[in-house]
């Protein structure tokens, strides 16, 4: 490897590092599972070639079809809030770039994601397969409408926003379970909502303020 090549390595690793520590780690979040997950995933091989020098800071950053990578913070904290631990059986609406599905599989769990955008999944499907995320199982379909030949999942997360909870997803969640979603009557801000289902009682919590991209589907936008 060429010394060019090797100090690029060098200053992104530093600049993921530093991603984790000023933040995410400088916002609340400890979790040590978490963390090092946020640490290992190649960060600027889920972005185009030209916005690798910003992969790392603390914005989204575009896909293309009006799609974006969410902003670390954001991928923490939702991961966070679910409480994934190893070897859960979580539902990704929205495979985007593969991002938050490769934090997902860093963490041991078995991930089903699932992408309306054709071109958007087989590019994810090819950088996962490349970092022998093994665990992730895609699929193209509404996201809506989840996947409910493999439901109940543990952890349902849905990284695009729609009008409404939709109801497949309710239903395909595991009891117990815990669904991280943003809802919202605009398309311009949402709220996060943390929905859990314990013994057959569904309750919510309103967790903040966000903004993402449409929810696309039946029970979306």
């Amino acid at each position: 490897m060429g010394t060019g090549r090797r100090t690029l390595r060098i200053d992104l690793r530093r600049n993921r590092d530093r991603m984790v520590r000023e933040q995410i780690e400088a916002r609340g979040i400890h979790d040590t599972s978490v963390l090092r997950a946020m640490r290992a995933v190649p960060r600027h091989l889920f972005v185009e070639e030209a916005l690798i020098p910003q992969a790392y800071e603390d914005h989204p950053l575009p896909l293309g079809h009006g799609q974006t990578i969410s902003q670390p913070y954001v991928v923490a904290w939702m991961t966070w809030l679910l409480g994934v631990t190893p070897d859960m059986k979580v539902l990704e609406i929205g495979t985007g770039s593969g991002y938050q599905a490769a934090i997902l599989a860093e963490m041991g769990a078995r991930v089903y994601t699932v992408e309306r955008i054709k071109s958007l999944l087989e590019t994810a499907q090819r950088r996962l397969a490349d970092l022998r995320y093994a665990q992730v199982r895609f699929k193209l379909d509404d996201g809506t409408l989840g996947w409910p030949e493999e439901a109940p999942f543990d952890r349902i997360l849905v990284t695009a926003a729609g009008p409404v909870i939709p109801d497949p997803l309710v239903d395909q969640l595991a009891d117990p379970g815990k669904m991280a979603i943003p809802v919202g009557p605009s398309k311009r801000g949402q709220t996060l909502m943390l929905l859990e289902k314990q013994n057959g009682r569904v309750t919510t919590r309103d967790m903040g303020g966000v903004m993402f991209v449409d929810l696309v589907g039946r029970h979306g936008w």
